[in-house]
């Protein structure tokens, strides 16, 4: 299987998009720093992610949600996470 992924730093309001074949592997490698692109607002922790069964359809699907249009449509589809993340115990 590949996965792309949605990861979410838990010391600043970034967002990150990947791709992996072993995504528990690829999740540890961004919150030690091994990835240079994300190192700086570690630690990370999986907020989506979607299973594929081709390379070529993971990597696609990864570049398509890197689009301004479909970040829009990934903050609809995760509206009650962000909603009960900025609303605690409502």
């Amino acid at each position: 299987m590949f996965y792309v992924y949605i990861l979410e730093s838990q010391s600043a309001d970034e967002w990150y998009v990947g791709f992996t074949n072993n995504l528990e592997k690829r999740l540890q490698e961004h919150t030690s720093g091994q990835n240079a692109s994300t190192k700086r607002y570690a630690p990370w922790k999986i907020i989506y992610y979607e299973a594929c069964l081709d390379e070529k359809d993971a990597r696609r699907r990864e570049k398509y949600l890197k689009t301004s249009q479909e970040r829009r449509m990934i903050k609809l589809r995760l509206k009650e996470y962000r909603y009960n993340k900025e609303h605690p115990g409502s």
